[in-house]
């Protein structure tokens, strides 16, 4: 069975990460999960995270590389998450959610991430602490 992968953007600017708060769809709304989307056919997963990115939230990125790991969302659709750099812009919630924030490690617990986010989320701060050194 082929797998659709939803890429992830752990995006850090001036030692923090990025969180995005869902609106939708229903089951979803309220939590928080790194942005990006799905990988659409003839496309590689950075293009796809560069892309999912400039039309959710308005940014420019630079994907730097991907996260250790796999994680199943649902039958036929995984997770595949990648730090990326803020290039240009100011995010601002424009498809899917309702809410951003900029977390600092020691933050990384105070939003109600996905279940699925987690261990993605735990690997991007572990990252960001070794680049705030």
């Amino acid at each position: 069975m082929n797998e659709t992968v939803v890429v992830a953007g752990a995006v850090y600017d001036r030692g923090r990460l990025l969180a995005a708060r869902r609106s939708a769809p229903p089951e979803l709304a309220g939590r928080w999960e790194l942005p990006g989307g799905k990988v659409e056919p003839g496309e590689s997963a950075q293009e796809a995270l560069v892309r999912e990115l400039r039309e959710e939230l308005g940014i420019e990125t630079e994907p730097l590389e991907r996260i250790a790991g796999e994680w199943q969302l649902r039958p036929g659709l995984v997770l595949h998450a990648w730090t990326a750099k803020l290039l240009d812009g100011e995010p601002r919630p424009l498809q899917d959610h309702d809410e951003l924030r900029w977390l600092a490690p020691e933050d990384a617990d105070a939003v109600d991430w996905l279940p699925q986010d987690r261990p993605a989320v735990a690997e991007a701060m572990r990252i960001l602490r070794t680049l705030r050194r």
